[in-house]
């Protein structure tokens, strides 16, 4: 099965290229995209120093699954694994531990959850495993999740409900010593603490639509 990796980047000029050099060294990925969500830092310039890479530049920002959503319509590989741009300690053997159980067919969809990265994130991942943004996934899942480019920070969410409804295989997989880097610590304590609770409030208004779409 051919592979594409899709990396989702709002503003992570910094901590794009470690994980770009990290897919780039395994023989699993076939394609890398780095579709960068109306960044107004370094980012796709970053991202571009990697032979090979492909940048998609959305000038307005969709949020993350608007982003997935144009990643997804520029490629055609039958299985996917999604990324953040600020992961910290990525290793071939987080990229392989996420890819093999879907590639040979074990499950359709594997969520990877952070264990001994750092102790907020993991504390974190623990208790809300099910917005982990590390996946790979067969391109299906992705397809048939409707309304993917409205969902934007809800669309961990709406893989989530669509795999329970249709009670489709999914594996959790443990991320030794990896995290990424949180919202207050690239925005500062106010704008983190903003941010964050605008993600949530993404997430919660998505659970109102879909649940108020499941009544009508």
């Amino acid at each position: 099965m051919k592979v594409t990796a899709i990396i989702p980047a709002y503003n992570e000029e910094k901590t794009i290229g470690n994980v770009i050099q990290t897919l780039q060294n395994s023989i699993l990925i076939d394609r890398i995209i780095v579709v960068s969500d109306g960044s107004e830092d370094g980012t796709v310039e970053a991202a571009a120093r990697f032979p090979g890479v492909e940048i998609i530049e959305l000038l307005v920002n969709r949020g993350k699954g608007g982003a997935l959503k144009a990643g997804l319509d520029y490629c055609t590989e039958e299985v996917i694994i999604i990324l953040d741009a600020d992961l910290i300690g990525l290793t071939l053997s987080h990229v392989e531990t996420l890819l093999i159980p879907v590639i040979n067919c074990q499950a359709m969809m594997t969520v990877g959850i952070f264990e001994k990265g750092r102790m907020a994130t993991d504390i974190a991942q623990k208790m809300a495993p099910f917005l982990s943004g590390q996946r790979a996934l067969r391109r299906e899942l992705l397809e048939n999740v409707s309304d993917l480019d409205l969902s934007r920070f809800g669309i961990e969410m709406a893989l989530h409900q669509y795999v329970e409804n249709n009670e489709i295989a999914v594996e959790e997989v443990q991320l030794t010593d990896l995290s990424h880097v949180m919202k207050e610590e690239k925005l500062g304590i106010l704008k983190g603490l903003s941010a964050r609770a605008k993600m949530y409030w993404e997430i919660l208004r998505f659970l109102i639509r879909s649940g108020l779409a499941k009544k009508q």
